[in-house]
C-alpha cells in the first residue's frame, strides 16, 4: 500500500494531514514536521489476557537488584525491578552515559549479562570511558546499533538481565520512515520497548536529552509510558550531581541521589549535608541553616541573604536556588508584620551549593537570613530553622520536623527553632528547641 504522510507537531505531538503553521494545541509556531508512516498497518502488541476478579488476583512480590550504587538505589526506591522501564534525563554532558556505564559495570558484576546500546558512541568510544571507570566485567556487552528491533534482537540472543538504551532520540523503529528523534519514533520506539520489558520481566533503561525549556525532548507521553523518571542535574560550577525521581511505580517519588563528579566517574556523597554547609564554625550576619527535606532524605543547607540598600527607584530582589517570587512575598511579610524598613533596600538570596529548594517550609530561614543581613547581628551559633510563613505573620508547621531534627542533631547541631505546631513527638535529648507562633517569636529568638 501507498505509505502514508502526516505532519506531527514536535512540541506536543499533535497530527495533521497538511502543514500548519502554528499548532492549535500547544500555540507553538513553525513545529510542523512531515512524517511518513507504511500504509500496512501493523497490529498492536497484546498481552493476551483476559479480565480477572481482583480477588483472584495472586500478589508476588519481586525482590530488588541492588545496582551497588546506594545513592542510585534511593531514587529507584530499593533497587531495580524486573519489568520495569526506566527513563533518565539529563543536560549534555552532565554524566548521563557515564552513570549508566558504571550502572551497567556493576550489575554485570556477578553472572548477569547485561547489554548497553548506544546510537550515540562507538564502541571504542564506550571503551575509553569504561577503561576510566576500571570496567572489567566480562558480562557487559556493548551494541553500537540504533535499531530498537535490532536492540531487542540481540538481547534475546544473548539473554540479558538489563538492557540500557544511550538514547531514546537516537533510537528508531523500522516501521516507520521518520528519522530518529521524531515524535512518532519516540512513541513508537517506546511502546516497543513497555511491551517487550513487561513481557519479558526485564529491566530496560533509557537515557533521554532535555531541551533548552529543562524537559525531556519528545512527545510529553513518554513520561506517562515508562515506569520511573529520572531527572539527573547539577550546576557545571559545582563538582556535585543530582538524581531526582519524578515519577517512580515501584516506590515513593521526589526522591534525591547526590554524586560528585571526580577524574574516575561518579562517586555516592555519603553525607550530602556537608556539601552544603559552611565550614566556617560560626556563620556570618545574613546566614542561616535550613533543614529541608528532599523525598525522604532531610538537607542542611545554608541560605545567605545580602541586604543593601539601593540606588534605584524600585529595590531589587534576586534569588538563587528559591522562587524570587517567594523571595518577594517573605520580604512583604517582614516589612508588614515586623515593621522593618525594607522598601529602600536591595535583597540578594542564595543557596549554598547550587541546590534548588522549592518546599515552603524554607520561609522561615528566608526570614532569619534576610532579618540577620538587614541587623548586621548572627544567627545563634549551631542552630537550624524550619518552617513556613504565612501572610499573617504566622509560622505553620512542617512535616517530618523529627527527622529534621535528628540529621541536624547529627552533625552537630544543638538549638532547633520549629513551628510551635509542629508535629514533632519528641526532640533529640541534646538538641533545644524554641518553638515559634509568629514572626514577631522567632525575631526574639534567632539571636539568642
Amino acid at each position: 500500500m501507498k505509505p502514508k504522510t502526516q505532519y506531527a507537531c514536535q512540541q506536543c505531538g499533535h497530527t495533521s494531514p497538511k502543514w500548519i503553521g502554528r499548532c492549535p494545541s500547544c500555540q507553538e509556531w513553525n513545529t510542523f514536521v512531515e512524517e511518513r508512516t507504511s500504509g500496512t498497518a501493523s497490529a498492536a502488541p497484546s498481552w493476551d489476557s483476559s479480565p480477572i476478579r481482583f480477588t483472584e488476583i495472586t500478589g508476588v512480590e519481586t525482590p530488588r537488584v541492588s545496582t551497588g550504587i546506594a545513592e542510585f538505589d534511593r531514587v529507584l526506591g530499593g533497587g531495580v525491578v524486573a519489568g520495569a522501564l526506566t527513563l533518565l534525563g539529563g543536560d549534555p554532558g552532565v554524566g548521563k552515559s557515564t552513570l549508566m556505564l558504571d550502572v551497567a559495570a556493576r550489575l554485570a558484576a556477578g553472572d548477569e549479562i547485561v547489554l548497553y546500546a548506544s546510537g550515540e558512541e562507538s564502541a571504542q568510544q564506550i571503551k575509553m570511558r569504561g577503561e576510566r571507570l576500571d570496567v572489567r566485567s566480562k558480562h557487559l556487552h556493548v551494541y553500537a546499533e540504533m535499531s530498537v528491533e535490532k536492540i531487542l534482537a540481540a538481547a534475546e540472543q544473548l539473554q540479558a538481565k538489563v538492557v540500557i538504551i544511550d538514547s531514546i532520540q537516537t533510537t528508531f523503529s523500522e516501521k516507520l520512515e521518520m528519522a530518529p528523534g521524531s515524535i512518532g519514533q519516540v512513541r513508537e520506539v517506546a511502546a516497543q520497548l513497555l511491551f517487550w520489558t513487561k513481557k519479558k520481566h526485564i529491566p530496560v533503561f533509557l537515557i533521554g536529552h532535555i531541551t533548552k525549556d529543562g524537559a525531556i525532548a519528545g512527545p510529553k507521553a513518554l513520561e506517562h509510558i515508562v515506569d520511573t523518571v529520572l531527572y539527573f542535574e547539577g550546576p557545571r560550577q559545582h563538582p556535585h550531581r543530582i538524581v531526582r525521581t519524578i515519577k517512580n511505580r515501584f516506590g515513593p517519588a521526589n526522591e534525591l541521589g547526590i554524586f560528585e563528579m571526580m577524574g574516575s566517574g561518579l562517586k555516592p556523597v555519603e553525607k550530602p549535608s556537608a556539601l552544603f554547609l559552611s565550614q566556617a564554625q560560626s556563620l556570618n550576619p545574613g546566614s542561616a541553616v535550613l533543614c529541608c527535606m528532599e523525598g525522604s532524605r532531610p538537607l542542611l543547607v545554608e541560605i545567605q541573604a545580602l541586604v543593601s540598600r539601593t540606588h534605584f527607584g524600585t529595590p531589587r530582589r534576586l534569588a538563587t536556588g528559591v522562587d524570587p517570587q517567594r523571595l518577594a512575598l517573605i520580604a512583604a511579610v517582614l516589612e508588614k508584620r515586623l515593621g522593618v524598613n525594607l522598601w529602600d533596600h536591595d535583597i540578594y538570596l542564595n543557596v549554598v551549593g547550587g541546590l534548588q529548594v522549592e518546599e515552603p517550609p524554607a520561609d522561615l530561614a528566608i526570614a532569619g537570613a534576610i532579618l540577620s543581613s538587614l541587623l548586621g547581628r548572627p544567627i545563634a551559633p549551631s542552630t537550624v530553622i524550619f518552617g513556613e510563613v504565612g501572610l499573617g505573620g504566622e509560622v505553620r508547621s512542617a512535616m517530618f520536623a523529627e527527622i529534621r531534627l535528628k540529621e541536624a542533631s547529627s552533625l552537630g547541631f544543638k538549638r532547633g527553632i520549629i513551628p510551635a505546631q509542629s508535629v514533632a513527638e519528641e526532640s533529640p535529648s541534646q538538641m533545644k528547641t524554641e518553638r515559634v507562633r509568629d514572626l514577631r517569636q522567632a525575631q526574639e529568638v534567632f539571636f539568642n
